[in-house]
């Protein structure tokens, strides 16, 4: 049986939330050794220590594809918006924006949504609104990563920090090549990732659906 792999942004905090558990167990015996109060420390503790584990889960996803145009969810969540919006921070102009939420109950891992080169790749202090809200976009703190294809298409990604989100961390560099099962970065906890696209793309999700990180397939770039 294959054992369930742990991302390596979670490795170091859950060894050091084992020791502060064992520490506050300890101590908790050592001043109150009845054992109800134990067991329900213990109890309490093993839960904590199932969601952080839970939380930094890292499933292997390989996704084989032939066509190119494909665009994959770059987050697993659900999509709470797919609209024309004007984009801003980079390409100042109206792009076909999508927007995926991502619970602390999802898998947090990033992956590139498609393959090409990256342009640019900026990190911005900001507020921490809910991930959900539609400011969280502009005004939250959030890192930018743009992806030009071989076609010379340029599509962006931005993670986006939510409430109880703390650290953004981004792998990808100015100069990195962009390839499918890759991650493209982690979000810790409750947080969001905005796609913005060329208009004539063709989307293949909507509103309120649930989509998978490098394994859903959420759009098609038009043919050039």
């Amino acid at each position: 049986m294959r054992h369930p792999r742990i991302h390596r942004e979670g490795r170091n905090l859950i060894c050091i939330t084992v020791l502060v558990l064992f520490i506050l167990n300890l101590s908790l015996y050592l001043l109150h050794p009845a054992e109800w109060i134990l067991a329900i420390s213990l109890a309490l503790t093993a839960v904590l220590l199932v969601f952080v584990t839970y939380f930094f889960r890292n499933p292997v996803r390989i996704l084989e594809i032939d066509d190119p145009n494909f665009i994959i969810a770059p987050a697993d969540g659900r999509v709470v918006v797919v609209e024309p919006t004007e984009e801003n921070e980079y390409f100042h102009e109206k792009k076909l924006q999508v927007s995926i939420f991502m619970s602390p109950f999802n898998v947090h891992a990033n992956w590139y949504p498609i393959e090409g080169k990256v342009l640019v790749s900026e990190h911005q202090k900001g507020r921490h609104k809910g991930a959900w809200l539609p400011k969280s976009s502009t005004e939250n703190e959030r890192s930018l990563v743009v992806i030009e294809t071989p076609s010379k298409v340029q599509i962006a990604v931005r993670q986006i920090a939510g409430a109880m989100a703390r650290r953004i961390v981004t792998y990808a560099k100015p100069g990195h090549e962009a390839h499918r099962n890759t991650h493209l970065g982690f979000i810790k906890l409750g947080s969001r990732v905005d796609m913005y696209l060329p208009l004539d793309t063709e989307m293949f999700v909507a509103v309120g659906e649930a989509v998978r990180g490098n394994e859903t397939i959420i759009g098609r770039l038009a043919n050039e």
